[in-house]
């Protein structure tokens, strides 16, 4: 079974209400006699036509509002119809509501403002107040509730926006923590590397000075041997653990360098090894923290790799404070070639640890070098790192910095509330003026075509033009009940309709004043709308 099968009878019971409350109107209005009387078949279609609005409103929402403007026009050539105005807004609303593209409606709009235009001019009937309340009644009944309807699912697509963004946030926030537990486990293992590395590292040199040294009886010299053997596999080892955690593994802090360890004590702790280095350093206190820590991988790596690729080969450990400029300090360590093959060294590394000086250097803000440094054989690794930090590379944003961007969201849902409520507000205000203007003249015409009962009263058939001119009103009705009059005018007569009461939008009496060669011949009283019964004609024509 679909879905969409499951879901029809959730949206049939909402459809028949919403169809129910349309049609009220309508009804309420043919049983008050607000409407001119129309057969029951009308009243019945008009149900029906809306049944079929409500029924497509969901799939093909512009052709539910043609439907309900057909049958206002149909009514009402201005559009205003307390029968079928209430449905017009209301699917209105709901193609603002349902329809994702504003392209149909500005169709469907300027479509039935054309064809009511067409019906006022057809009927010429006081055709500017017509056109006027045709206009007020399409922009206040179908334009204003299209916008609001379409505020509305902007509203709705943007608040699901936010929470996808939200979601994806926290995917990003979870991929944000794993990197940062990889570049934790990255950290742990280069200090393993570049700390136990070098101990191991002068440990085998260490061990192979020992084995050449003279003197020696041959079980000492294996022992020697051996224990060289078991430097360079350990670091072999080592080696290959650093690689399995720098895929996996805990992300514990585990800082390898003791805080009290410097320069001056890492290159005595190697010649004391026996490596043949010459070291300029500055003062201790010369450098800053997280300088000095840099430099101090740098010659660590730089040291490890001469005692395990070159032993014997002299090295020379420059470091310098203000080189290039008093805001950085510069690290220089050069390997001058073996003096022979006398040892073997042990297997050539990994090549992990360049690599993680250059990272641990870039992370400095600094640059990072490494080749041979002439035709002689020798290799040379260079730094440069600088002391301000203003000149390093800006850190990520933290997930903390990135939980912090729903706010953003909030801050531009407020934004397209404003840009979409202040164009409603002029056209609201605009709309406003334009709806005053045609109810004043609306009201105008109306109240200034209203004759006095008691004036009609005491105006005699048969009367001169002249002496019934002082009571008639300056205007008469534009569109006159002609079809609920008592009878026929008298043959060649003009007559004139006026309102017995100034009411507005409602049905009223009125009166009607039939002239022929300037005297009153008939007058006569049209009942409003829904009365039952017939109002007789009251003065008969006084002269054939």
């Amino acid at each position: 079974m679909s879905r969409r099968t499951i879901t029809a009878p959730f949206r049939a019971l909402p459809d028949a209400l919403l169809w129910a409350v349309l049609a009220v109107p309508g009804a309420l209005a043919d049983l008050t006699g607000v409407n001119a009387p129309r057969p029951w078949w009308q009243s019945a279609g008009g149900a029906a036509v809306l049944a079929v609005a409500v029924a497509v409103s969901r799939a093909r929402p512009v052709l539910a509002l043609a439907l309900a403007a057909g049958l206002g026009l149909a009514t009402s050539p201005s559009l205003f119809t307390l029968s079928y105005g209430p449905a017009l807004s209301v699917l209105a609303y709901l193609l603002g509501r349902r329809s994702a593209a504003a392209r149909p409606a500005l169709y469907a709009f300027p479509a039935v403002a054309a064809a009511g235009t067409l019906l006022v001019l057809a009927r010429d009937v006081d055709p500017v107040v017509e056109w006027l309340v045709l206009t007020g009644t399409l922009l206040f009944g179908a334009v204003f509730p299209w916008l609001a309807g379409r505020y509305r699912r902007q509203a709705r697509e943007l608040v699901a926006a936010g929470w996808s963004r939200a979601a994806q946030l926290e995917r990003e926030q979870e991929i944000v923590a794993d990197r940062a537990r990889l570049r934790e486990r990255t950290r742990i293992a280069q200090d393993m590397h570049d700390s136990l590395g070098h101990e191991l590292s002068l440990i085998a040199l260490r061990a192979g000075a020992l084995q050449v040294a003279p003197g020696l009886d041959a079980a000492h010299r294996a022992a020697a041997a051996e224990l060289r053997g078991a430097a360079a596999s350990a670091t072999d080892r080592l080696r290959d653990i650093i690689g399995v955690l720098r895929e996996a593994g805990p992300a514990a802090p585990a800082p390898l360098t003791p805080p009290d360890d410097s320069l001056r004590a890492l290159v005595d702790r190697a010649a004391a090894s026996g490596l043949p280095v010459r070291a300029r350093l500055p003062r201790e206190t010369a450098l800053p923290p997280l300088v000095e820590r840099a430099a101090y991988r740098v010659v660590q790596e730089a040291l490890t790799n001469a005692a395990k690729h070159a032993p014997g080969a002299e090295v020379s450990v420059t470091v310098e404070s203000g080189a290039g400029g008093a805001g950085e300090t510069s690290v220089t360590v050069v390997t001058g070639p073996g003096p022979g093959p006398t040892v073997a060294s042990p297997a050539p590394g990994g090549g992990t640890g360049l690599l993680g000086l250059r990272e641990r250097v870039a992370l400095a803000g600094g640059e990072f070098r490494a080749g041979p440094s002439g035709d002689d054989g020798g290799f040379e690794v260079s730094a440069r790192l600088p002391h301000d930090p203003g000149l390093r590379p800006a850190p990520r944003p933290s997930a903390a910095g990135r939980a912090g961007q729903p706010a953003g969201l909030a801050q531009a849902h407020r934004t397209a509330r404003r840009r979409f409520a202040v164009p409603f507000a002029v056209a609201a205000a605009a709309g406003a003026v334009f709806v005053s203007a045609a109810f004043g003249w609306y009201a105008y015409i109306k109240g200034h075509s209203v004759l006095k009962p008691a004036d009609y009263a005491a105006l005699p058939v048969g009367a001169p033009y002249a002496d019934v001119a002082p009571f008639l009103p300056d205007r008469q009705v534009a569109d006159p009940p002609a079809d609920r009059a008592p009878g026929v005018p008298p043959a060649g007569a003009e007559c004139r309709y006026y309102r017995a009461s100034g009411e507005l939008f409602v049905s009223v009496e009125h009166f009607r004043l039939c002239f022929r060669d300037g005297h009153l011949v008939d007058k006569s009283r049209i009942p409003r709308a829904g009365t039952s019964g017939v109002v007789q004609q009251e003065e008969k024509e006084w002269l054939r």
